[in-house]
């Protein structure tokens, strides 16, 4: 008889090696996908996790893709991660990424052709922000004045969101020098609104900055202020965090909007850079894959960094492995999902044992 038996405390080991047991344990199962599709799997993992890094054929573009890549994910993770903490669950954050990139987008092109960079860019910032924020507000007012479960609301407003992109991509927002084809003008080719990178040839521009400086102001934020405290206290003992004088609902709402906020920056930040203008397929799934980017760092900011660019590399080699061994992008998606699996599978070794045998009786 196999059964789990909780542990007597959750164990630091088990804590520590789950995600680098569910990184290789993604790579056995995608290995075996990847033969079953009739690749050559050690090749493929090759071409996932180890040519976008050491192959010079393909490092000098993969490289500096993965800071961009990495920018979002880290970004919105990092958000994501507080509340989680807290037992407030955003599952919504791929509809308050899109909602900042609109808001921003919006102020930017209500300025075109106007030069003047100082103005226009930060107040984009500050658009793509609020915007996200405000989207999030509406799961958590809903939650604590009705009760509502913000998992369901929250991921309910996603198809809002892909609905009005959609809307103002063929309406408001489209370029009307864009004959007649859906999508805003490109905010690349307008000085004051382009998201430049800082450093050339590095993939490092605004959002990939605001992402290491959120890394750091969240990891202040948990293991120095009272509101690291609070939220650690509310997701592991809630009633307890109600003898101590913690707030729920506040905690609730201040989670959202930190969450909501972080996203639409990194929306506001992929549609001034490398999207470069508000179009129909604008959101490209980092608001769901940042979950498993927050799950995989364990919560905690350092990890959410390293967690981040793992994330990235897979998207970078991921497509090299479509363009070089033919590799279809559903198997990518899947092999990517693999991870999420398998780090929750593992997860369970944390706060239990496996016992093999038979039950005693009392």
């Amino acid at each position: 008889m196999i059964r789990l038996e909780r542990r007597p405390t959750p164990s630091r080991l088990w804590a520590a090696a789950t995600p680098i047991l569910a990184v290789v344990l993604t790579m056995i199962a995608g290995g075996i996908l990847f033969a079953i599709l009739g690749k050559d799997p050690l090749e493929a993992i090759r071409t996932i996790f180890w040519d976008p890094l050491f192959n010079e054929q393909f490092a000098s573009y993969s490289r500096p893709q993965l800071l961009v890549k990495a920018g979002p994910l880290i970004l919105i993770a990092i958000g994501l991660s507080l509340g989680f903490r807290a037992g407030v669950w955003n599952i919504g954050a791929e509809g308050q990424y899109i909602i900042g990139a609109i808001c921003g987008a919006a102020v930017g092109l209500a300025f075109y052709p106007m030069e003047a960079r100082w103005m226009i860019f930060p107040l984009m910032v500050i658009a793509g922000g609020l915007g996200g924020l405000l989207w999030a507000m509406i799961p958590a007012i809903l939650r604590t004045r009705f009760n509502t479960n913000e998992i369901l609301v929250s991921l309910l407003l996603v198809y809002v969101a892909e609905q009005l992109l959609a809307s103002m991509a063929l309406g408001a927002l489209r370029n009307p020098e864009g004959g007649g084809f859906p999508g805003s003008r490109n905010l690349q080719q307008y000085p004051s609104a382009a998201n430049v990178e800082l450093i050339s040839g590095t993939g490092m521009h605004w959002g990939v900055a605001a992402a290491f400086i959120a890394v750091i102001v969240a990891y202040v934020l948990l293991t120095r202020h009272t509101l690291g405290f609070q939220a650690r206290l509310l997701g592991q003992s809630p009633r307890a965090a109600r003898f101590a004088g913690v707030s729920p609902n506040r905690l609730v709402l201040i989670c959202m909007a930190i969450s909501g906020g972080l996203a639409g920056l990194a929306g506001l930040f992929e549609v001034t850079g490398p999207a470069g203008q508000i179009s129909i397929d604008f959101n490209s799934g980092y608001g769901f894959t940042a979950i498993i980017v927050a799950f995989l760092g364990r919560l905690h900011p350092i990890g959410i960094l390293l967690a981040g660019l793992l994330m990235a590399l897979t998207y970078i080699g991921g497509e090299l492995a479509q363009f070089m061994l033919g590799l279809p992008s559903a198997a990518i998606q899947l092999f990517q999902g693999m991870l999420l699996f398998f780090l929750l599978a593992v997860d369970v070794l944390s706060n239990f044992r496996i016992r093999i045998g038979r039950r005693e009786v009392a």
